[in-house]
């Protein structure tokens, strides 16, 4: 079997599409039942917990934060930082704290990113903003003790990013501790002849720089735990790419992200 260089653009968009994969609903009630989920989820979050919304973590429209803080603030706490998916075109921070009723219960702050997306933010300033939160973050609440990230679709490709990050030139070495990674995409080249590139504009000179596969750094995924996963119904693509973040972070000197690497 061909790898996706291999593939019609009619065969990359129906890969690159997960709201084609549910087995349940159609690809668009499915994305309206998302969206209903997780406002409803957000707004409950928000009626219960001690929050401090649309934090500016620099000048940007977008660069905000929304903090959920532990029931009990009083000492030092563990903070989970979300970041959101939506193909770097859509969705947002807004609606984007429904995990935080039962973190906060246990102590754990949450902190759900918001940043530029696309057609106003390109991928390379999105990737900077999110690793511009995390130093914010380090700077602001020094009562912070572990940062663990989790990102779901183009919020675990950036989550990954982060992970690549030399923190030598913010001076600033956040404490990331642990990451959960969903459903991402961290080989940015297969969906440069999709419509998600529509509003992305990526060259593939962009799309090689902000792809997690081709960056492994000793700060990177061998400083703390990583789990990489992938939804049940998710595509073969997107299970190709999660292992061969897998493959390229425990055997970096193997070159699983090259063109004629065929994983399935």
């Amino acid at each position: 079997m061909g790898g996706w260089r291999d593939m019609s653009a009619e065969a990359l968009e129906d890969q690159y599409s997960p709201s084609r994969w549910s087995p349940r609903l159609d690809r668009d009630t499915i994305i309206d039942a998302h969206l209903a989920v997780t406002a409803a989820g957000t707004e409950r979050a928000r009626a219960c917990a001690q929050t401090s919304l649309h934090v500016p973590y620099g000048d940007g429209d977008g660069e905000k934060l929304d903090i959920y803080f532990p029931t009990d603030p009083s000492g030092t706490f563990p903070v989970l930082v979300y970041i959101h998916g939506g193909y770097w075109q859509c969705l947002s921070k807004d609606s984007s704290g429904f995990a935080a009723p039962p973190l906060v219960s246990q102590g754990v702050a949450v902190v759900a990113v918001g940043y530029d997306i696309a057609p106003k933010g390109h991928m390379d300033s999105m990737v900077l903003q999110v690793r511009r939160s995390l130093v914010f973050l380090v700077e602001q609440y020094p009562r912070i003790r572990g940062i663990y990230l989790c990102g779901h679709s183009a919020g675990a490709h950036l989550a990954a990013m982060v992970l690549s990050t030399d923190w030598t030139e913010f001076q600033v070495v956040p404490d990331i501790k642990g990451a959960v990674l969903v459903s991402g995409v961290y080989d940015l080249e297969p969906i440069l002849p999709t419509y998600v590139n529509d509003a992305l504009n990526m060259s593939r000179e962009v799309a090689q720089r902000n792809s997690p596969i081709r960056h492994v750094t000793p700060a990177g995924p061998a400083a703390c735990e990583v789990l990489v996963a992938v939804a049940q119904h998710d595509s073969p693509e997107f299970r190709r790419q999660s292992l061969v973040l897998v493959l390229t972070w425990l055997y970096p000197s193997d070159c699983w992200c090259s063109p004629g690497c065929i994983l399935y």
